[in-house]
């Protein structure tokens, strides 16, 4: 029985939180939360199995041993929980223990943060992300805002990095602050600093979303008072001048570090170019900055680096794969073009074998190059028009540079997995997948959302009959969570599309008042934005069939299952044609074979009645 009424209160401090799922909801609740979640750091020794508890229970989020094996990093939720965010925006104590379990140093008290999203440039106010620094026994790395993490604070630097050593006492030493937003997930690993192989270079990584523009710097630690140097400084959206990522290894305490030769690292990156993505190796020497490319995929094949064995970059291990040939690993010799084969696996879905793809461009109305990859059956005649579904994810881009840019490859080997939309292959379909849909304009993208979604599907349609593959009757229209919330919005705003199926998706804005997405502006900011990106405020004009399809279970900020439920309500209303899965036990993405399979039955049973077997109108295409 409840012990009484469940109260929140809030005060004078703006807390814009995201829509959160899942979360505590009562004093029950938190009393299970810490039941559940409590812990006991052990010891254990690997050769005689004996355990030794250190310390004592908590909700620990994480207990780092340092290098030396002498102290450990623990990190430690405490009350007052929160109803509105989840536990990794609880209250935090972080600490430095020995290996007793003794308190060596109290490092920070975190306050429960109910700001706005991370990858929108907000963040906890105060020290944040503590982690052992690689190549030194004891030595601490953190950072911290200098802007109490409110990204719309103007000030001349919003971040920076610190460094304390044992025995954890004052504030730290600056290893370097900037001007933007340290970057969560840079490089490809999640922390906007690595460490090389030498223990003193570090790299730096800051990044500031309405301009996407990144730098990143240089830091040498052996040389006190050197100012960072500037390594790169360009535009996220820039897929064509991506330098690449460092290549990784483990140093002796197993800790990831950028590997190094010497003065030189190895860079390797997915090679955008207006062909398609060509992966490449290169060497940049960290003293003058000069890079020197050791490998490139060939124009017909995509083949990438996993391993480099010397110390000159002239031996190395790669995928390669074809459009027809699965991934196998190679051995290769860039200087003699000596290559091994390492593996043979064969064709993992034969029942496949023979579908075609290939990479189509065409363009916007306003001239913006747009892209996709075409996927033909296998028994398709040259000239032969048939039933289409186009599958896309909208993004937002700062500018129309970025957005023209051709991104993926056509060379990639084709597998199908899960409920994919690429089974309607096996039924007779033509699939244009990850059509391009470009949201251009920074800041204010969204103020534009419908004419330019509208814009992007329209020319992908007229490209398809352009070829011959389709008729402009029969092409569907589909995608998953903010793809399945495009296209809700294009069956709302065009008739482009013979029917649409929309999965896990969200259609009410007004249930994300405080941003989605990379709309920062909240409703009460601009309304109009979010009513008219809402297709269940436009349901009545949504004249073609909808299947709509959502897991019961959803806890992906924003996609509540109820979006789906209220969306198929207004429809089924106004007398739409609509149809409404959900998904029992089921979150934002589909697992059991029985959900798999019945999706994929829906998707086949859609897509015939409303677009393989609708009659074609009795005009020219």
């Amino acid at each position: 029985m409840p012990a009484g009424p469940v109260i929140q209160e809030s005060g004078d401090e703006a807390s814009p939180a995201w829509t959160f799922q899942d979360l505590l909801e009562d004093e029950h609740d938190e009393a299970l939360f810490d039941y559940y979640f409590t812990s006991q750091p052990v010891l254990v020794d690997s050769e005689s199995g004996a355990s030794q508890p250190v310390g004592q229970p908590a909700v620990y989020t994480s207990v780092e041993p340092s290098p030396s094996g002498e102290y450990l990093l623990a990190v430690r939720s405490v009350r007052p929980y929160s109803y509105l965010v989840p536990e990794s925006r609880f209250p935090k104590e972080v600490e430095v223990l020995d290996m007793a379990g003794r308190r060596v140093a109290a490092l920070a008290s975190l306050g429960l943060d109910e700001g706005g999203p991370e990858h929108l440039g907000f963040r906890r106010a105060g020290p944040r992300d503590f982690s052992w620094r690689p190549g030194q026994d004891a030595t601490l790395l953190y950072l911290e805002a200098l802007d109490d993490g409110d990204p719309d604070r103007e000030l001349p630097h919003r971040d920076r990095v610190m460094v304390l050593d044992a025995p954890f006492t004052g504030e730290g030493s600056e290893l370097i602050r900037t001007e933007h937003r340290l970057g969560s997930g840079a490089f490809g690993f999640g922390s906007p600093v690595l460490w090389g192989e030498d223990s003193r270079t570090a790299l730096v990584y800051e990044f500031d979303w309405p301009t996407r523009s990144t730098r990143t710097w240089i830091v040498d630690t052996a040389r006190p008072g050197a100012e960072p140097r500037l390594l790169w400084d360009r535009n996220t959206d820039d897929w064509y001048g991506d330098p690449g990522d460092p290549l990784m290894t483990l140093d002796d305490a197993g800790q990831r570090v950028v590997r190094q030769d010497g003065d030189h690292m190895y860079l390797v990156g997915e090679g955008g170019s207006p062909e398609g993505d060509r992966p490449f190796l290169d060497r940049i020497d960290l003293e003058s900055l000069e890079t020197t490319r050791l490998f490139r995929s060939t124009a017909d094949s995509y083949e990438r680096v996993v391993a480099v064995l010397d110390s000159e970059g002239r031996e190395m291990i790669t995928q390669w794969e074809t459009e027809v040939d699965p991934p196998n690993y190679f051995r290769i010799q860039t200087d003699g073009n000596a290559r091994q084969a390492l593996t043979e696996f064969p064709h993992p879905q034969p029942q496949l074998a023979g579908i075609t793809k290939q990479k189509i461009y065409y363009e916007r109305a306003d001239g913006i190059p747009l892209s996709g990859e075409l996927y033909l059956p296998a028994d398709h005649e040259p000239g032969q028009r048939l039933p289409v579904l186009l599958w896309a994810y909208p993004r937002e881009f700062a500018d129309e540079a970025g957005a023209g840019q051709v991104r993926g490859s056509a060379h990639r080997f084709t597998t199908i997995s899960g409920a994919s939309h690429l089974l309607l292959l096996t039924q007779g379909y033509a699939v244009l997948d990850d059509a391009s849909m470009p949201i251009v304009g920074g800041f204010t993208a969204n103020d534009t959302y419908v004419e330019q979604l509208v814009a992007n599907g329209r020319a992908a349609v007229d490209k398809l009959v352009e070829m011959g593959v389709a008729d402009r009757d029969r092409i569907g229209i589909a995608g998953h969570s903010y793809g399945a919330f495009m296209t809700a919005n294009m069956l709302a705003h065009s008739d482009d599309f013979a029917a649409g199926i929309a999965r896990s998706g969200a259609y009410n804005r007004s249930l994300t008042p405080f941003g989605f997405q990379y709309e920062r502006r909240t409703f009460w900011e601009a309304p109009e934005v979010y009513f008219q990106m809402s297709a269940f405020m436009h349901a009545d004009a949504i004249n073609e069939p909808v299947l709509l399809t959502h897991g019961i279970e959803d806890n992906n900020p924003g996609t509540f299952p109820i979006q789906s439920e209220r969306l198929y309500h207004a429809l089924k209303g106004l007398g739409g044609t609509a149809r409404l899965v959900m998904l029992p036990h089921e979150s934002h993405g589909y697992r059991a074979r029985e959900s798999v399979f019945h999706t994929v039955w829906e998707m086949f049973e859609w897509m015939r009645r409303f677009v393989k077997e609708k009659d074609l109108r009795a005009v020219s295409p």
